[in-house]
């Protein structure tokens, strides 16, 4: 599975709340990449093949725009804890999987 890097809209506490199923897991802040501009976190993914996961509509706007890479995790629920973020992430754990490896899929949105 790639590389997820999590969006700086979610926290970066997320990462030892998910490591064990994604031993990857980056954050934004852990990248040099703390309130840097969504276009810029979306280079960034494209460049290193990380899936970006985010709450934030702008990446499916420019995933629109750009096309893949990179792929995007849309996390859809409104004002949600950082627990319930990561236990999104663990029960689509397979789906987000599946997700990573078909080349013709852009965007999944997790509710």
């Amino acid at each position: 599975m790639k590389t997820l890097l999590l969006d700086q809209n979610l926290s970066p506490r997320l990462i030892n709340r998910v490591i064990d199923l994604y031993p990857n897991v980056l954050h934004t802040d852990s990248v040099g990449l703390r309130n840097a501009p969504d276009r810029d976190v979306w280079e960034y993914a494209r460049l290193y093949d990380y899936i970006v996961v985010s709450k934030d509509a702008d990446f499916s706007e420019l995933l629109l725009l750009f096309g893949t890479p990179p792929k995007i995790v849309w996390i859809r629920r409104g004002n949600c804890s950082t627990s319930e973020i990561a236990q999104l992430l663990r029960d689509h754990f397979e789906m987000i999987e599946t997700f990573c490896d078909d080349p013709e899929s852009g965007i999944l949105a997790l509710y």
